[in-house]
């Protein structure tokens, strides 16, 4: 690949007159440019950045940004510019030095002609401007940032993109229709729901705040959703996203105070929607399956809160109410983002009512499923192994590539690994299930795993932990990292969960897990849950612990016989 150069100049109305005597590059070749000030920053591509800046010139939103870098190659077409304009726009939301004031419409991941070779070169542009002050920190460092993670800015994948244009298709026609309706979207583990409904809050704003004749980009997958008559449709129309986990919560809001057109105000727990006195014309409810059924709540408040919400909502508190009825109460469109398999506590809604969600949703034709795997470097078919290694029909020992899963015997051991990889790629972190108490919650001198003599703490904070100073020398909880990738998870299966190799079956210790809310029973349901019950909540925690890390998992087994079930489904890799 050839050398690129990149052209400093000012954006201002003499720069911009003069630059059609630069050469042909600023007015008959494929470029990627920059504009920006002291906190905003623009990307663009163009075949002719003379005539663009013109554009730009007269537009309200762009006056105040003042430098201009154009990056130039002979090599470039249209596919390379615009795979740089999304590498670099994902890059700037995922650093936070600038709050990026494009649209995400036009943020893609499409396949052309030698893209590898075009991406060092990306690499090398990025560091230039890095040199530049544009960037402060590296792009590995970049990318395993929330903001990064999190970012309306990502390219969607294939089966992504799909979904959100047929499900912003079949929202604007029942908009128009003055049609109410539920929409769900179903997938595993990685398959990136937390993406798609960032993704679709941002693109609905961009589309309510647009206007007619304003120019976009017209290769963009969602470009028609930019013409005439989209824009109105949304007016006035109040969109929120409902986030049950507060530590996901605050990673998100983190995200939107810095992202245009999005506020952290957007982002609700269902307390928080329950209690508003607005009404929502669309919700898009993330981790749907978190959603709670009438259960003793972890505080009093909650208690009376939840009472006092179905009051308001329905005239008269009944215990079959759920905060999934307050979501349908609470607005007239909802987009339910959904896995079963990722409920953990029996306060999270029932079964059946998810399995009922996804049936109804598939008979009037609104169910959208994901499945490219996006976070475990194994792929879709890992996903499926750990699901099945812990369900009655056991699969076949598999191996899954380069993905580094590893088996250990001493806990010690993996916690060097685990260390090692802190230091090549960070995000490498110790999990558990819940099976020990949690003693230093109120002495902070406690220790609350021991494991072969050697002692830990758990998470000491329950907000944002994986990114918290001194969190690669505790244990996170499945309350931490629901919802968050790891580079590398040390995950310790804890004696919560054994196995009887004269029964040849798995079963839990009750007495070994210490989540309370966990094993809780219902007396306001009248349920009280039994072992089988709780088999599969604890093994739905382990199943999304073990699919946490992008690049790899390593597995520690407490009880002796499960250890040597398990030996041959982790190890050999």
């Amino acid at each position: 690949m050839t050398s690129f150069s990149i052209e400093q100049l000012r954006f201002d109305p003499t720069s911009v007159r003069e630059m059609r005597e630069l050469g042909e590059s600023f007015t008959n070749w494929p470029v990627v440019y920059t504009l920006n000030n002291a906190t905003k920053v623009y990307v663009g591509e163009t075949l002719n950045v003379s005539a663009r800046m013109r554009q730009h010139q007269g537009s309200e939103e762009k006056t105040d940004l003042k430098n201009l870098r154009v990056v130039v190659n002979e090599t470039f077409n249209k596919s390379a510019c615009l795979d740089l304009e999304s590498f670099l726009i994902r890059l700037f939301a995922g650093e936070g030095k600038y709050q990026v004031i494009n649209r995400n419409e036009g943020v893609t991941d499409r396949d052309y002609y030698d893209r590898e070779e075009y991406r060092k070169t990306f690499h090398e542009i990025f560091e230039e401007l890095r040199t530049e002050g544009l960037f402060q920190r590296t792009i590995p460092q970049i990318e395993n940032s929330d903001l990064f993670k999190f970012s309306p800015f990502k390219a969607l994948n294939h089966d992504q993109a799909t979904a959100v244009e047929d499900i912003l298709a079949g929202l604007f026609t029942d908009i128009e229709k003055g049609k109410t309706g539920t929409i769900v979207v179903q997938g595993d583990p990685g398959t990136g729901k937390t993406i798609v409904a960032i993704y679709m809050m941002k693109l609905l704003r961009d589309i309510q705040e647009s206007m007619p004749g304003e120019d976009f980009d017209s290769d963009s997958l969602f470009s028609d959703f930019f013409l005439e008559g989209h824009s109105e449709l949304l007016q006035g129309l109040r969109i929120g996203l409902v986030v049950p986990q507060q530590s996901l919560r605050d990673s998100i809001r983190k995200v939107f105070r810095k992202t245009p057109l999005l506020s952290p105000s957007m982002v609700l727990s269902p307390f928080d929607l329950g209690s508003s006195a607005e009404h929502f014309d669309l919700l898009i409810v993330d981790e749907s399956h978190r959603l709670n059924q009438r259960a003793n709540q972890p505080s009093g408040p909650q208690n009376k809160k939840f009472r006092e919400i179905n009051e308001a909502l329905f005239g008269a508190d009944d215990n079959a109410y759920t905060q999934l009825d307050w979501i349908r109460a609470k607005s007239t469109h909802q987009i339910l983002l959904v896995d079963s398999a990722q409920s953990v506590r029996p306060a999270d809604l029932p079964e059946e009512t998810l399995r009922e969600l996804i049936e109804t949703s598939k008979r009037e034709a609104s169910f959208y499923p994901l499945f490219s795997q996006m976070r475990v470097r194994g792929g879709n078919d890992y996903v499926a192994y750990i699901r099945a290694i812990f369900s009655s029909r056991p699969p076949k020992p598999a191996r899954f590539g380069d993905y580094d899963l590893r088996f250990f015997d001493d806990v010690a051991l993996m916690q060097q690994e685990i260390l090692k990889r802190e230091s090549e790629v960070q995000l490498s972190r110790l999990v558990a299930g819940y099976a020990w108490e949690w003693k230093s919650r109120s002495d902070k001198e406690a220790f609350d795993i021991e494991i072969d003599g050697l002692e830990f703490r758990w998470n000491q904070t329950q907000k944002d932990w994986i990114n918290t100073a001194g969190s690669i020398g505790e244990v996170g909880s499945i309350h931490t990292v629901q919802g968050y990738d790891l580079n590398y998870a040390g995950v310790i299966i804890g004696p919560d969960l054994r196995y009887d190799p004269v029964a040849q079956r798995i079963y839990i210790q009750r007495s070994s897990y210490f989540d309370k809310k966990g094993k809780e029973n219902n007396p306001k349901l009248g349920i009280t849950y039994s072992d089988d019950d709780l088999l599969r909540y604890i093994t739905n925690v382990y199943a999304v612990l073990l699919t946490r890390g992008i690049l790899g998992t390593y597995v520690y087994v407490c009880d002796g016989p499960l250890r040597e079930y398990l030996r041959n489904y982790f190890s050999g890799n």
